[in-house]
């Protein structure tokens, strides 16, 4: 699968990438992780339809019910129809040139950027809602207007997340600033029981299969796919031996695509059926 440069490919031809910028996209098709390289940091106010996000060792569901302000980075993005035919998301992209502005004028708390999560979810209300149609508006207004007014609307938008949700997001704030990234062992540890393919891993880790391949034999001694597997599956007995779930329940969240390769894989490792568990 391809990877996606946003918003770059949302920008128009020989046009040189803005501070700030709005994009309204719209589909009719479900997309499935699907790669994507994050070059600005980025709001994702979802209208119509599901998003699920895979950053790193973090992944974050939302419906139209949230928004989320996602940071620059390689990701996998998965968004889905609901009962209508269209997803429709209006995404705002900044860099760090308007956030350290804002940061200067209005930071209370001068503090060292540190890695919170790669993501910060915003519960939608009837302030974010008008702040949406007003930003429409500016967009759709000749082109001598936006680049001001999207100043004054980013600003706007930063301090009202301020008052909403306090230090907490002003920390997150301080956190795109920052230079460090999540280790390889902090991605992987992070990663063990979700249904991430080696290759989709390998994206987050910003590296090729075959460099993740090696990096992971050089650091944990055995293949990353006898690795996960052996992890996953000692998960999936604890939680059969609980008895609350059965194999259907769990075989895809713990990375198998049916419940047959699953049950194969289980009696092999552990010489009993995952159903006997069940009983």
């Amino acid at each position: 699968m391809p990877i996606e440069n946003i918003p770059e490919i949302y920008l128009p031809k020989r046009t040189e990438r803005p501070d700030l910028f709005v994009y309204d996209f719209k589909m009719t098709n479900d997309v499935v992780k699907s790669k994507v390289n994050l070059s600005m940091n980025m709001f994702s106010f979802l209208q119509v339809g599901k998003k699920q996000v895979h950053f790193a060792g973090n992944s974050i569901a939302v419906n139209k019910d949230q928004s989320l302000l996602l940071k620059k980075g390689n990701w996998l993005w998965t968004e889905l129809l609901e009962t209508e035919a269209i997803y429709y998301c209006k995404l705002f992209f900044f860099s760090e040139k308007p956030l350290k502005k804002f940061l200067e004028k209005h930071a209370v708390n001068k503090v060292l950027g540190q890695e919170i999560t790669p993501y910060f979810c915003i519960q939608n209300d009837a302030y974010i809602g008008s702040y949406l149609n007003s930003l429409s508006t500016i967009v759709n207004s000749p082109t001598v207007f936006p680049e001001n007014l999207l100043s004054v609307k980013f600003e706007e938008l930063m301090l009202y997340l301020i008052q909403k949700y306090g230090l907490k997001f002003e920390l997150y704030l301080h956190s795109l600033i920052a230079n460090e990234s999540s280790s390889f062992k902090q991605i992987i540890e992070n990663n063990i029981h979700s249904n991430l393919r080696l290759e989709e891993i390998a994206f987050l880790c910003h590296m090729s299969l075959s460099t993740f391949k090696r990096h992971f034999i050089n650091e944990y001694k055995v293949s990353p796919g006898k690795w996960f597997q052996d992890k996953r599956l000692q998960k999936a007995k604890e939680i059969l031996e609980e008895g609350h779930l059965k194999a259907s329940d769990i075989y895809f969240e713990i990375g198998y695509n049916n419940l047959s390769n699953f049950s194969i894989a289980f009696k092999n490792k552990f010489g009993i059926r995952p159903t006997d568990l069940s009983k």
